[in-house]
């Protein structure tokens, strides 16, 4: 059914996150973030980094959940400094389309977002979500504190105890570096292209499946 999919894409002119966004001229990223800003230290917000898949949707289902203040579309996982859309696109970098999430842990634990998190993709696909397919695209969790790391240890093996997915879990686990602010442009991509091919062949459908599973976590 996959390979069903990512033809009909192809014929539609739609086959990754990348070519939707082909014709588009980016400007180096930002500077690196590492830590909280400023904003986020004063609001006592927690922050949690995930790859999973284009960012565009993986944003959009994030900022669904309550809790949830802002997330922030970039890069991380890579060896190139201040890559661009483009150069992560090509998979040479070695980073991953990833968000980064500003949350009240007073009211959205870090276990919720790690159920949200293998509820809005496939974990068991190897480099690729859907018809987006190269190391930019992997499943990855980027822990900041020995904490974060326990947590998701721990899940990952009430996920693999319980046979969650038919398939093996190949989610990198791996420790937070640089995390690079992505263009202005991919910023809330989702709710600024709607009609966009991609987000109405690929995202939306994810969306509305995270939704049903994500029932109650969600804003109203």
């Amino acid at each position: 059914m996959r390979l069903l999919t990512y033809s009909l894409l192809l014929l539609l002119g739609i086959a990754s996150c990348a070519q939707s966004q082909s014709s588009t001229q980016t400007a180096p990223a930002e500077k690196a973030v590492t830590q909280l800003p400023a904003s986020a230290k004063k609001e006592n917000l927690a922050v949690a980094t995930f790859a999973g898949g284009c960012f565009w949707c993986t944003e959009e289902a994030a900022e669904k959940l309550k809790g949830v203040h802002e997330v922030i579309s970039g890069y991380t996982g890579g060896h190139t400094a201040n890559p661009t859309y483009e150069e992560v696109s090509t998979g040479t970098t070695g980073h991953a389309e990833a968000v980064q999430i500003y949350y009240d842990s007073t009211v959205v634990s870090y276990n919720t977002l790690l159920e949200a998190f293998f509820a809005a993709h496939d974990p068991t696909t190897l480099n690729r979500q859907g018809p987006d397919v190269g190391t930019q695209y992997r499943s990855a969790i980027f822990y900041s504190t020995p904490q974060q790391k326990a947590q998701i240890d721990a899940y990952l093996k009430k996920l693999n105890a319980t046979r969650a997915f038919q398939a093996p879990i190949v989610t990198q686990v791996a420790p937070l570096t640089e995390f690079y602010p992505a263009e202005e442009e991919h910023q809330d991509f989702y709710r600024h292209n709607p009609n966009n091919p991609y987000m109405r062949a690929v995202s939306k459908p994810k969306l509305e499946k995270f939704k049903e599973k994500m029932e109650g976590k969600l804003k109203e």
